[in-house]
């Protein structure tokens, strides 16, 4: 009888222990998310945007991996982006930063906000096979650049029956690659499209210059005879 006692308390004891250790999947999502860290991409879980489509194709549903990547001596337009076909297609409004020290006019503001909103329409995503269809969206802010994408479905086997766990920093390391790519097409646009203001803005001061010299001519003429 003390027999049978001794191997029920170690059978639960057992089963306690394998209850208590993490299942396959959350192993491989664990080391996803701390090679993620080393790389310096910042991974989180976090409830899905409202303005994203989350579980079941819904809007803000379920929750999403994010990875966010902070770049130095940047300053990004606050501009939203979700996939499309494979391509990164504006959400909603795109918005202008501006500091105490930076004084923008309204029509310059609306301009500066409706390019900002497509400097990424229409670029194909070109990630990792095993990356891409599991990526939602894309947040511009600032100085980081944030994508929100389903990093579980990396690591299960029904959803990508080709996950190798020595492929994972590769993987990684492209998306980081895009990302900082993003960054720099986005601080390109932005620069160029400050630069058209500028030069609108000075073409603008000439003309209204010439207008009035020509106008103080004018008057001149016209007392002298």
């Amino acid at each position: 009888m003390g027999v049978w006692i001794a191997v029920a308390i170690v059978l639960f004891v057992y089963g306690s222990m394998m209850a208590l250790k993490p299942s396959g999947i959350d192993q491989r999502l664990d080391k996803l998310r701390m090679t993620a860290r080393r790389l310096q991409l910042n991974p989180k879980l976090v409830a899905c945007p409202d303005w994203v489509r989350g579980r079941d194709n819904e809007y803000g549903r379920g929750m999403l991996g994010q990875y966010g990547l902070v770049l130095d001596n940047v300053q990004l337009p606050h501009t939203r982006y979700k996939v499309i076909d494979g391509q990164w297609r504006p959400e909603g409004e795109g918005t202008i930063i501006t500091t105490a020290k930076t004084v923008v006019d309204k029509t310059t503001a609306n301009i500066a906000m409706s390019s900002a909103s497509f400097n990424l329409d229409k670029v194909a995503l070109e990630l990792p096979a095993t990356i891409e269809p599991f990526v939602k969206a894309l947040l511009v802010k600032a100085n980081s650049i944030v994508v929100y994408w389903e990093d579980i479905a990396y690591v299960r086997p029904l959803t990508n029956p080709h996950y190798k766990s020595f492929k994972i920093e590769p993987d990684l390391l492209a998306l980081k690659a895009q990302m900082e790519q993003w960054a720099l097409q986005m601080q390109t646009s932005q620069a160029n499209s400050s630069n058209g203001s500028r030069t609108n803005k000075s073409t603008d001061i000439s003309n209204g210059t010439a207008h009035y010299n020509s106008g103080v001519g004018s008057r001149m003429l016209n007392k002298s005879f």
